[in-house]
């Protein structure tokens, strides 16, 4: 006796002359077919778009090399000439560099009135401040007027090209930041909050940005003492680590399984119950005539 693997098949197939093609059927086919292949774009789309994860840590498990974090500002003080103005830094460690000049540049501005200042430094990670001041100039301005536009201030790695990087404003929230509506003899002071952040890519690069609040508030320097741009921050002790990860193949094949099975299940369902529907009806019809 020969032996049939045919007999395995359960899948068995109705030969055509036993069925017939319908309108309705195929209404619901092009609408399923339709939905399915939307369905399995969005899957697509999922599976190649890698999701964030965060994770929170106490003090950073990983901060690189350094401990130093890198600080980039562009300030533009519109009322007093570069001559005058200068970045100063101090922090709890004693250091106090009055006049910082490295990778700084100063552009006239406002008619050669006020000036525009792009300046990059390192600060170490113990709470401290740096600030725009007249202090280090050998003279100072008639008029101490420290009206000022933030352009940029950034703490860290920049975000630019991190595609999926969450609330992306809470790493440059002072960007674009104008403070020129204030009285003119007032200091200005920024008191803020910085968070160690860890980015990792799905290729395992890690870029070490951070994200930080504010608090402004304005006060009057002593008389005579022209006012100066305080930015004071203190370091958290907690760290964000944000990770990309991509969905897993297997789990992208069985959604397609799911979304063509179940479609196609659906749309056989609706389309037997509307053929038996019509089939009652015609059924119906034929009675009333008799």
């Amino acid at each position: 006796m020969q032996f049939d693997i045919r007999r395995f098949d359960i899948y068995r197939k109705v030969p055509k002359d036993l069925t017939h093609a319908t309108t309705t059927g195929a209404a619901i086919s092009l609408i399923c077919i339709t939905f399915i292949s939307t369905l399995l774009l969005i899957e697509l789309y999922y599976f190649i778009t890698p999701d964030v994860v965060s994770e929170l840590f106490v003090d950073a498990p990983d901060f690189g090399t350094s401990n130093r974090i890198p600080v980039h500002v562009d300030i533009t003080v519109s009322e007093i000439p570069c001559q005058y103005l200068g970045i100063d830094i101090q922090d709890d460690l004693g250091r106090h560099e009055v006049g910082f000049h490295d990778n700084t540049l100063k552009t006239p501005d406002n008619n050669d009135k006020g000036c525009r200042i792009n300046a990059t430094f390192t600060v170490t990670r113990v709470p401290g401040n740096f600030h725009v001041s007249t202090h280090s100039a050998a003279s100072q301005p008639t008029i101490g007027d420290m009206k000022h536009v933030i352009h940029d201030l950034r703490f860290g790695d920049s975000i630019k090209g991190f595609r999926q990087i969450p609330n992306r404003k809470a790493f440059r929230p002072l960007r674009g930041f104008n403070n020129t509506n204030h009285p003119i003899h007032v200091s200005h002071d920024y008191l803020m909050k910085i968070v160690p952040t860890i980015y990792e890519n799905l290729s395992g690069v890690r870029r070490y940005p951070f994200q930080y609040t504010f608090v402004y508030r304005e006060f009057n320097p002593h008389q005579g003492v022209i006012g100066a741009i305080w930015f004071r921050y203190d370091i958290m002790p907690i760290t964000v680590k944000y990770t990309e990860r991509r969905q897993k193949f297997y789990t992208f094949i069985t959604s397609i399984c799911a979304v063509v099975g179940g479609s196609f299940t659906v749309a056989s369902i609706l389309d037997s119950i509307v053929f038996t529907a019509s089939e009652l009806f015609k059924k119906f019809e034929i009675g009333k005539m008799t």
